[in-house]
């Protein structure tokens, strides 16, 4: 997909965010330009996505120093979906162990769709990486507790502290993707007959399921992705949720993996890491800068929003967001441009 950023230049990833005035400028810039943009369907395959409003559009960006900076519908909730998967990644990666995880999860993308089942028998039942359904099950049975109970507690409670607030159960939504959910039962059926699950698949299945129908809004993924960015540390809070090693790996998987079979494309133009869901949310990280939190339902063919593509690529080049660009230095320490 080609994403339009206009004019604005090219700033690079060396270097601190621009002042104050000018991130609120590009933030509403970046809603304004993509506003009217129709590319994209909503999800329809869990029923009650497809009820959502098309237009909805928010956009938020949060400093790793606390600053927040709004456009649109950025404090509309919606279900997290599949970018739940990210933080409760490095919830279990900060209560298990970095080589746990990758042992049991792995790491390496599958080139496939999010819940294909062909990925786990073509790898001998190794889910391959945890942002694919099949490495997110597995990755959920790692989680601690005695009882799906207790599982599903450290979940929300983990989640909870990573965007700085309470974040509610959406009833209707996980009912109706637990009625609709039989692809996962079985993913999580054919993880056990290779020993990635050691727990009842079932239990899996429905604790991964309530993680899935958790309400945030675009700011909160933006201090989700900020507390990434800032070494574990929510910006709001200032509590430490995870350590900065955790952080560490959970970008290094978004990269590799955040954004389905499109992430080389996502790295190639936009250059950080970052994580989608079907209820049309992106959160991305920029290390050492700031969370972006994007929503607009409309997805493409892979399942990643439409509109949220576009402003979260226009944002990367207008705040020098990249991590692979940088920029020549003169022998005095100054920028060559």
């Amino acid at each position: 997909m080609e994403l339009d950023v206009g004019d604005v230049g090219q700033a690079v990833s060396t270097g601190t965010l621009p002042g104050w005035d000018r991130v609120e400028e590009l933030v509403a810039a970046a809603w304004h330009r993509n506003r009217d943009l129709r590319a994209g369907e909503v999800a329809d395959y869990i029923p009650i996505l497809a009820e959502v409003d098309p237009e909805l559009f928010g956009v938020c960006v949060a400093e790793v120093d606390g600053g927040i900076h709004l456009a649109g519908d950025a404090d509309h909730p919606f279900s997290i979906q599949s970018i739940s998967k990210a933080f409760v990644y490095a919830l279990v990666c900060d209560a298990v162990g970095h080589q746990v995880v990758l042992d049991r999860v792995g790491v390496d993308n599958t080139g496939l769709p999010f819940n294909s089942v062909m990925a786990v028998e073509l790898n001998d039942g190794h889910p391959r990486n945890p942002m694919v359904n099949a490495g997110a099950l597995a990755t959920t049975a790692l989680v601690p507790g005695a009882t799906p109970a207790a599982k599903w507690t450290f979940i929300q409670d983990g989640l909870a502290r990573f965007a700085g607030r309470p974040l509610p159960l959406d009833e209707q939504v996980y009912a109706s993707e637990a009625a609709t959910n039989q692809r996962n039962r079985a993913i999580a059926r054919l993880l056990e007959s290779y020993g990635r699950i050691d727990t009842d698949p079932l239990a899996v299945v429905d604790v991964y399921t309530r993680q899935c129908a958790l309400l945030v809004s675009a700011r909160d993924l933006a201090v989700m992705g900020a507390t990434l960015a800032d070494g574990g540390v929510n910006p709001v809070t200032g509590e430490r949720v995870v350590a900065a090693s955790v952080c560490q790996d959970t970008l290094a998987v978004l990269a590799a993996s955040g954004l389905y079979e499109r992430s080389g494309e996502w790295l190639y133009e936009i250059g950080v890491p970052g994580k989608s869901g079907v209820a049309g949310g992106i959160v991305t990280v920029a290390p050492g800068k700031a969370g972006i939190g994007t929503f607009s339902p409309r997805l493409d063919g892979a399942g990643n929003s439409v509109r949220g593509q576009r402003a979260t690529a226009y944002l990367s080049r207008a705040l020098g967001l990249n991590v692979f660009a940088s920029d020549v230095r003169t022998p005095d320490g100054r920028s060559s441009t």
